[in-house]
């Protein structure tokens, strides 16, 4: 199975716009966030080669603008398209949702919402001392699991808990996306790594809120095994 990177603040081809926020489309039909600028992200989009009619739902990792910032333009070239959220988003978010033509739909707990594609539902979070829902996808393919993140705030590591409880029977051979180490220590970015090898993740792709200092430190300790994620990269998982 595919995944494409549609947006991240790091590029392979200068002709892709980059920025903050993330945005990832898994096997041509399933998108996970959408980057900080709709605008942006159709411009990737087609010269990705995205077949924008081809994708059936957006999962949106949390309420946050450089997460949410291009499902507005998405909507409008495709309406109706289902849209999942945490059941503690804001009512702002949802009433956009379905203004703009979208079909909101909330998930509480582990869903699948396409063949072998899940969605985590709602994982209790923090941000500035406020509660912050977020909710991570998951692929399941012959390899194990793919977890992919949109910024961890309720902690990677309790995001991989998560997964590890609701597949008790499945390896995890990638984790990627946001970890949200930017503001922590070397030690505790130390620390968070090795617990993720310890785990078992097989392989481990940190990018966006992780910070530089984090993949120089996965780096040492995953050695080949840690993917740089960049715009207009394409996973084989």
């Amino acid at each position: 199975m595919e995944i494409k990177i549609l947006f991240d603040k790091e590029t392979i081809n200068r002709s892709l716009h980059r920025g903050w926020g993330v945005s990832f489309l898994i096997d041509e039909r399933i998108l996970f966030d959408t980057g900080e600028n709709g605008r942006w992200l159709l411009r990737n989009m087609k010269n990705l080669k995205v077949n924008v009619n081809k994708i059936i739902a957006v999962v949106i990792s949390h309420d946050h603008w450089d997460h949410t910032g291009g499902l507005w333009k998405l909507l409008e070239n495709r309406e109706e398209l289902k849209v999942y959220s945490c059941p503690n988003f804001s009512l702002n978010f949802k009433e956009k949702v379905e203004r703009s033509g979208g079909k909101l739909i909330e998930t509480e707990k582990v869903s699948e919402i396409a063949e072998r594609i899940f969605v985590t539902g709602e994982i209790a979070g923090e941000y500035k001392g406020r509660y912050m829902p977020e909710q991570a996808l998951i692929v399941r393919t012959e390899k194990g699991l793919t977890i992919i993140t949109g910024c961890s705030h309720p902690g990677i590591i309790k995001i991989v808990e998560k997964v590890k409880k609701d597949f008790p029977d499945m390896k995890i051979h990638l984790v990627f996306g946001g970890f949200h180490l930017i503001d922590k220590s070397k030690q505790e970015v130390r620390f968070i790594a090795e617990k993720l090898k310890e785990i078992g993740i097989e392989k481990a792709g940190p990018t966006h809120c992780s910070g530089y200092d984090a993949q120089v430190i996965f780096k040492e300790i995953y050695e080949d095994n840690l993917i740089f994620i960049k715009t207009g990269q394409i996973l084989e998982i």
